[in-house]
């Protein structure tokens, strides 16, 4: 099939969407499809056999676009909507798959042009913009209901997690729908360089946060509670690896207020094909997410890493994660503080949950599993 893959990010970039949109069209390259993806402006450009790679118009001004709902990918997605009916007039597509709000682009192009097209549905957009704008619960309904209707109009609904296949099921019962996790990112053995032991000067455990700094990711608990997990045991360190520099900026203005900057360290960002190397020089690794109904990409690395996890207790983690493979506590200052002492003093605990952790990723999230599934939704689909 010729296929017009929709995704409303800058591309490609190492974080979350934009490494699944990345394995998303390898695989559906791989498996011989004339793939044509259309995203933002900005990002790394990067060669994908079978894959085209199409761009909205750089926009004067716009530039540095964060995750999540801002005014400068509203506009970015106004004018990806331009660029897909440009393309959609040039060429005959067979199906468009449609990246989160990417899927209102799709209702209105089937509608026009008869082009069925599949939901890639990475979160619910109505609970995300009521979570970052909560003045704007009113609307809810309405956008419940547009997301009920992309559902419903759609040929299938791929779901990243359990929480959202739930509720495309209670959108549209009959319709084919498929749950198809991020997978782990570690599929290679990788040696870096740069230890942070000897670099940082690091002599107790290392506790280790990775991915962007945005408030949903609970980067506040995460300070606020090893502040006191300092006050029991003092040889802890806290490395955040990640994040833009407004937002390191940010926090290590606040880490220096608290009188723990020798204790907790940002890195930036750093490679993902570096990522196992990084995970591996941890102790203990933690994901304090706050908001949000899709599981962290970076959980699947973790538990590959065969360290410890320790996450909150909340839907984004518990679809994935149990007490056999996690430390789960509640998104609360104590009780994470209480989750890195105990995880902290007890090494048995650690090594038995890395190791069940990682039999789970082999068994569930690995490369095959992703393209054994994406495959078998690709076949189902009712498109001659």
């Amino acid at each position: 099939m010729k296929i017009l893959l929709i995704a409303p990010q800058p591309f490609y970039q190492d974080r979350g969407t934009p490494i699944a949109v990345r394995l998303m069209a390898q695989t559906l390259g791989e498996q011989g499809h004339d793939v044509h993806l259309l995203v933002f402006h900005e990002g790394e450009e990067v060669i994908i056999p079978n894959v085209t790679i199409h761009r909205n118009r750089a926009i004067p001004g716009i530039s540095d676009i964060k995750p999540g709902l801002s005014l400068k990918k509203l506009i970015c997605d106004f004018f990806l909507f331009i660029k897909c009916i440009q393309l959609i007039r040039t060429g005959k597509f067979d199906l468009i798959h449609a990246v989160e709000e990417a899927v209102f682009m799709a209702v209105v192009v089937k509608k026009i042009f008869r082009i069925p097209y599949v939901y890639d549905m990475d979160s619910c957009m109505s609970l995300q913009l009521i979570d970052k704008f909560p003045s704007l619960h009113l609307i809810r309904r309405l956008m419940e209901w547009l997301e009920q209707r992309a559902v419903v109009n759609s040929s299938g609904v791929i779901a990243v997690c359990q929480t959202l296949e739930d509720i495309a099921r209670k959108f549209a019962p009959d319709k084919l729908i498929a749950r198809l996790e991020d997978i782990t990112l570690l599929a290679t053995e990788t040696e870096g360089k740069d230890s942070l032991r000897e670099g940082l000067g690091i002599t107790g455990l290392i506790i280790m946060y990775v991915g962007n700094l945005e408030r949903y990711q609970g980067i506040d608990l995460l300070i606020e509670s090893f502040k006191e997990a300092l006050v029991q045991k003092e040889a802890l360190n806290l490395v955040i690896i990640g994040g833009n520099k407004d937002d390191i900026l940010f926090y290590q203005q606040r880490v220096e207020q608290l009188g723990m900057q020798k204790n907790i360290f940002f890195c930036g960002q750093r490679p993902v094909d570096l990522l196992g190397y990084y995970l591996g020089q941890a102790d203990i690794l933690v994901s304090p997410r706050i908001q949000g109904n899709n599981t962290p990409m970076k959980i699947y690395s973790y538990l590959d890493s065969g360290k410890p996890v320790l996450a909150t207790r909340l839907p984004t983690h518990t679809q994935v994660l149990d007490e056999t493979i996690a430390c789960l506590v509640n998104p609360a200052t104590m009780e994470m503080a209480a989750g890195i002492i105990e995880l902290a003093e007890n090494v048995t605990l650690r090594a038995t949950l890395g190791f069940n952790a990682k039999e789970r990723v082999k068994e569930e999230y690995s490369l095959p599993a992703f393209k054994r599934k994406l495959t078998a939704f690709y076949k189902k689909l009712p498109i001659r």
